[in-house]
This record gives structure tokens, sequence and C-alpha cells, in this order.
């Protein structure tokens, strides 16, 4: 059955790339309902913004949404992460800025909020979109594919990145994201950088937010971040949070395999616009009591959640 949350839970924090403060809260929401934004800062015109693929902004860094009134919010992808890894389906989501709060820099956070105030099932059954056919989209540099899932695994996901710097190297990592797999595996990685890309990012108005507590900054085979790692390979990690994320924009959870060869943000989004272009490669199915269980964040519970500081 479809999930919300038991009540409403409330994350003040500022934003990565602006560096403003920001008051975001999550409400329940009725069953079919799905993810909507609503800029509360927002008086004139129309503030809702569905939280779905066609509606994506491009860019490089984070991911955007914006509606047809060009109101937008912006680094999205941790809080989509958080509430399709729990098996959250409809939730409001009011926020009074542009952009979601870094917090740590990962979903961990958002994790701990859900999970802490409960889920509420709710009368519908989930609708999923179960992959036909293999859909891949490549750039110059790199390449993500969907493809049909191998027997009743549900939602798999492999990633392989590939940095200069020996801090990061190459690191790949493939899980089966079913049953709560996001939240004991990925949800406390937390987003990365080096350090000769902060000063472009600040010079271009980006990453004004960004401190050593809320991301990973490595240079060369160095951490500068205080508290290290809190995964040898963190980095993958938090490129699987990520794409976790951005996919949810397909409305509903994917019943397939996810493959990305550093991919990123832009990527992903344009591998659901390359997929719902073909009809032939999905379809929507409503799942039954097995397909279900096999969801991400199907049966999750709070001692689940990572012990980090």
């Amino acid at each position: 059955m479809q999930a919300t949350l038991c009540s409403s839970i409330t994350f003040d924090g500022v934003g990565l790339h602006s560096g403003a403060a920001v008051r975001m809260t999550v409400h329940p929401a009725p069953a079919n309902h799905g993810i909507w934004f609503h800029r509360t800062d927002v008086v004139d015109g129309d503030a809702k913004i569905a939280a779905r693929w066609d509606l994506v902004e491009i860019s490089p860094l984070c991911t955007q949404i914006v509606n047809g009134a060009g109101v937008a919010v912006s680094t999205i992808e941790h809080i989509m992460a958080a509430l399709a890894g729990c098996g959250v389906h409809n939730a409001r989501i009011d926020i009074d800025g542009p952009e979601v709060p870094i917090l740590d820099g990962s979903a961990v956070p958002f994790v701990r909020g859900i999970l802490g105030v409960g889920l509420r099932s709710q009368s519908s059954r989930v609708r999923a979109v179960e992959i036909l056919e293999t859909v891949e989209v490549e750039t110059p540099s790199g390449w993500a594919r969907l493809s049909p899932s191998a027997g009743d695994q549900g939602f798999e996901m492999a990633f392989e990145i590939e940095f200069a710097d020996a801090a990061i190297g190459r690191q790949s990592k493939r899980l089966n994201l079913a049953n709560g797999t996001f939240v004991r595996e990925l949800s406390d990685s937390r987003t990365f950088c080096r350090a000769s890309d902060v000063d472009a990012m600040r010079a271009a108005g980006k990453a004004l937010g960004g401190t050593l507590d809320n991301a990973v900054v490595v240079d060369g085979d160095k951490v500068l971040s205080p508290s290290g790692l809190r995964h040898a390979d963190e980095a993958v990690r938090h490129k699987m949070l990520d794409a976790l994320g951005d996919l949810a924009l397909a409305g509903a959870p994917i019943l397939g395999l996810y493959e990305g060869h550093k991919a990123g943000h832009a990527m992903t989004n344009m591998l659901l616009r390359a997929l719902f272009a073909r009809p032939g490669a999905w379809r929507l199915v409503t799942c039954d009591r097995a397909t279900s269980a096999r969801l991400p964040g199907a049966g999750v519970v709070r001692d689940e959640i990572p012990a980090v500081a």
C-alpha cells in the first residue's frame, strides 16, 4: 500500500549553493497525491511545483524543478532520495526559499526525521514503473542506463566513478535497494568535491553554504574534512544516493536495473526523458504484496539508520 508521514517534520538549515537560511516542513498528504513542493515565500502566482522529471531544469551541480510560472526549488535530490528510500509516496513539502537545506550533506537527517515521526499506510496500492526494454543515454563524460530486472529483483543500482584525486580514485558499487538497503548503505554518504573546484564554484556564485561539515572536500590523496570519511567508498555511495533521488522524479518506484558510469544529475534526467519518450520501453504496474515488499523503503525500521555524528 502507499504510505505517507504520520505527522509533519520541520528541517532548518542553509542552502548549499545559496548559503541562505531556509526552513522546510514535510507534511502528510492523501493517497495518490505524489510529492509536491510549495514555496511559502511566493505570494503572487503559482507557488506549487510537482516533483516530476519533466519539470527539471538541467544543472550539473544539483537537481532543480521549475513550474510554469518560473517558480523553482533546487537541490531536491537528498530529500527525494530519503522519501523514496523510506517508502514515502505522498507528501507536501513547504519551503520558504528556493533551495532545500543541505544539513550534513547527506540524506540521513531527513531519514531520521521521517522514520522518527513514522509512516501511515494508505488505502491505495503502489504503482511502479517497470522497465521492459533497455534505454541508455551517453555523453562524452559518461553514460547511464535502465534495463529490465533479472527475475524478481525489484530495483537494483550499479555505479562507477573515477577521479584523478587519489582520495577518491576509481570506485564502483552494486546494490539491490530493496528492504531498507538505502537507509543502511547509502543514506549517510555526503556530497563531495575537490578543493580545486571550490574557488571556481564560489566565484560562480555556487557552494556559498558549503563547509567542511556538510561536504567531503578532497585534495589529491588528502581528505580535508576533519571528520574524515564515513565509508572508504563514500563518494560512489553518494552518487548512488543522488541517483535514487533523481530517479524518484519518475513519479513512481522503478522496477529494473539502473547503471551509471560517471553519471550525474543531468544525465539521470536525460535518461528519464529518453525512457518516457519510448512508450514500449516501460509500463505502469500495480504492485502486488510480493512486489511491494521488494521496493526501497519497504519494512524499514528506525534501528537501521546509520549511527553517524
